[in-house]
């Protein structure tokens, strides 16, 4: 199991990016190695949190998986909670949350996961660090396209 968290702050709105984190339907357009996303299961909950279940396609060179996760949005302590439905991991839950401090938005992202292959988990967990650190700057990149800077 390998249990992560990044944290740093970003120069742009919390609510802008609590919005273009918790659009998973658009992370095809832009995280290069997700090839196809599906949302279903919608439902509203008390509060304004929403849920829904998603199933995911990534690839990655000559290797690819699909697995599903259930996606929960909590619009009042901006947070979004994702965890495991089926795929090829043993766990595989996180969240990300946004808080509002000067200079912008502090912008933190935990996960728990290990992947059921102890091959690829062990090849995962050398690269992790830097797959997550590279997934928050693709995110940071595409605030910068859509959002002025604080």
């Amino acid at each position: 199991m390998t249990q992560f968290r990044l944290e740093r702050v970003l120069p742009y709105d919390a609510a802008q990016l609590y919005e273009l984190v918790s659009d998973v339907e658009r992370y095809p357009d832009f995280i290069q190695w997700i090839t196809k996303l599906r949302a279903y299961n919608r439902e509203t909950l008390p509060d304004g949190v929403s849920r829904f279940d998603a199933d995911v396609n990534v690839g990655f060179k000559m290797l690819s998986e699909k697995f599903s996760t259930r996606v929960t949005r909590h619009p009042s302590n901006r947070t979004v909670d994702f965890a495991l439905i089926r795929g090829p991991f043993r766990k595989l839950a996180g969240r990300w949350s946004f808080v509002v401090v000067d200079g912008g938005t502090q912008v933190a992202f935990d996960m728990d996961v290990e992947i059921k292959n102890p091959i690829l988990d062990a090849v995962f967990k050398a690269n992790f660090k830097l797959a997550v650190s590279k997934l928050l700057a693709i995110f940071e990149a595409r605030a910068a396209s859509l959002y002025p800077k604080l």
